[in-house]
């Protein structure tokens, strides 16, 4: 395996040139070639230089999965601009903060997303919008990338930045990690390791672009001769039959995809597909068995972050409950409280160290204290607890600190309890996480009403499904009087009711 410095960018232009018809995707069937994704990306880029954007400047991009979205993100490593995407399931206060503090010259958008992006009150871009789809008052992203026009300039550096990916840590506010190319090189390598990618394998690809799941796939066609089978978004009840349409072999899952693909009808589908590997993080141990033998599958379990170019270690082994051993150029420590390693199978802190020039982040992007905190003494402190079982291999434990794991996003409570705080209605609120029927963790929210007000779940979740994305969006809502609170006057979160029969439930009122 090489890991020679060679950008995404420059990847793209070779494979153009030496097989302009080969294919590097498929999009809901639609083939992609290097040359048609080559020549979009160039115009793309050729168009953002003749309106004055620079390199290193950044432009900000919410869409959803599509055949111009992979032009889009090859367009901007090309120009050198840094692409930070946006969820585009992101409103509100949360999509505002972090257009602001990401500084965009222009931002890139489906149609569908743009009064969205408006009405979250972020400032304006210098640049204004690229528009994909139909609009009237802003260039059409379609017309930009269909024109030919030629780009020549050399790709960046390794160690420039190709993207700032907005990463909802523990607490407080969103975190823009800065992403390189070597980094994101460095992901796709890794997942050739979990996945066991061979030449003309064919990866089935529903996770969005805009999250690190789908950007580490970017390089497989290039370095792996692997074809990538686009779709617009999940379909549970349509999996198999896409993953059969599109001869897949291979699957990934994230948060609780596998539960659910587990909770379908059984179908002779179930069996009848090329798929031979599963990989992904967030497999729990005790469907691990049911999902090979029902499907006929090998499970391939990881562990990463988005700070350390994706995936640390991987399972090749098949233990079950296990995120395996670091990939060649990490290796892995568990310090506790005290900063020395700790004994064998005791749980200490996840801390990732390299030897290879810019596999780990160089920080986060405006934020000082939060990259001092994480990166220490040159490693990579990840706020994540593990243990070694007795063979040496890493299990994880969840997070250290504040969050919640709910549909393979890290959601802050520090983020869900600011907008709900918002709430006219609202004195006080906390944020935990508690069980789950898929996935790891569900949320629920506490509040408690300021005095004289009457506070409705139903009016509550309606007013914050509005303001949050939907992973973020409290599932259960409880009313309380009064929190426990320490001395300082925190809350007590490790005293408030983990029962999910004493709140609403928002699924259960079918909304």
């Amino acid at each position: 395996m090489s890991l020679a410095g060679t950008s995404l960018a420059n990847l793209l232009r070779l494979h153009a040139e030496k097989n302009p018809d080969g294919v590097f995707a498929r999009f809901n069937g639609e083939p992609i070639t290097f040359a048609m994704l080559d020549s979009q990306s160039a115009a793309l880029a050729a168009w953002l230089r003749s309106r004055g954007l620079q390199s290193g400047e950044h432009v900000a991009v919410m869409m959803r999965n599509s055949v111009e979205t992979l032009a889009v993100v090859f367009g901007l490593a090309k120009a050198g601009l840094v692409w930070v995407p946006l969820n585009a399931q992101q409103r509100g206060p949360g999509l505002q903060y972090i257009v602001n503090h990401s500084k965009p010259v222009l931002v890139i958008a489906d149609a569908e997303h743009l009064p969205t992006i408006v009405e979250c009150g972020a400032e304006h871009p210098r640049q204004g919008f690229l528009v994909h789809g139909k609009d009237e008052d802003h260039p059409r992203l379609a017309e930009v990338l269909s024109t030919g026009t030629p780009f020549m300039e050399p790709a960046p550096a390794m160690d420039a930045p190709f993207a700032i990916m907005y990463t909802s840590g523990t607490t407080g506010q969103p975190k823009g990690v800065i992403v390189s190319n070597q980094m994101i090189r460095l992901a796709g390598e890794a997942v050739g390791l979990v996945a066991a990618a061979r030449a003309d394998d064919v990866m089935f690809v529903w996770e969005p672009l805009y999250h690190i799941g789908g950007a580490q796939l970017l390089g497989l066609p290039m370095t792996h001769g692997v074809v990538l089978a686009m779709v617009d978004r999940f379909s549970a009840s349509r999996f198999w039959s896409q993953v059969r349409e599109y001869r897949a072999t291979h699957i990934h899952y994230l948060g609780g995809i596998l539960q659910i693909l587990l909770k379908q009808p059984p179908s002779p589908m179930d069996r009848d597909h090329g798929v031979r590997i599963a990989w992904g993080g967030g497999c729990p141990g005790e469907i691990w068995n049911a999902f090979q033998d029902r499907f006929g599958v090998q499970i391939r379990e990881c562990y990463g972050m988005t700070e350390a170019s994706s995936i640390t270690t991987f399972n090749d082994k098949g233990v079950i409950g296990s995120v395996g051993n670091p990939v060649p150029w990490f290796t892995v420590e568990l310090l506790g409280a005290d900063g020395h390693p700790v004994p064998l199978g005791e749980r200490g802190e996840i801390v990732v160290r390299t030897s290879t020039p810019g596999a780990l982040f160089p920080g986060y992007f405006n934020n000082p204290d939060a990259t001092e905190k994480a990166l220490r003494n040159g490693a990579l402190h990840t706020g994540d607890l593990g243990s070694y079982d007795p063979e040496g291999n890493l299990i994880f434990h969840g997070r250290m600190t504040d969050s919640v794991r709910c549909r393979g996003e890290n959601v802050s409570a520090w983020e869900v309890e600011r907008v709900a705080a918002d709430h006219p209605s609202v004195e006080d609120c906390a944020m935990i996480g508690v069980a789950a029927d898929v996935g790891e963790q569900d949320i629920k929210l506490f509040i408690k009403p300021k005095a004289g007000t009457n506070v409705e779940p139903a009016e509550i979740s309606a007013w914050l499904s509005t303001r949050l994305a939907s992973y973020q969006n409290p599932r259960y809502i409880a009313v309380v009087d009064e929190f426990e609170r320490t001395p300082s006057q925190r809350i007590m979160k490790h005293k408030l009711s983990k029962r999910l029969d004493d709140c609403w439930d928002r699924l259960a009122q079918g909304i």
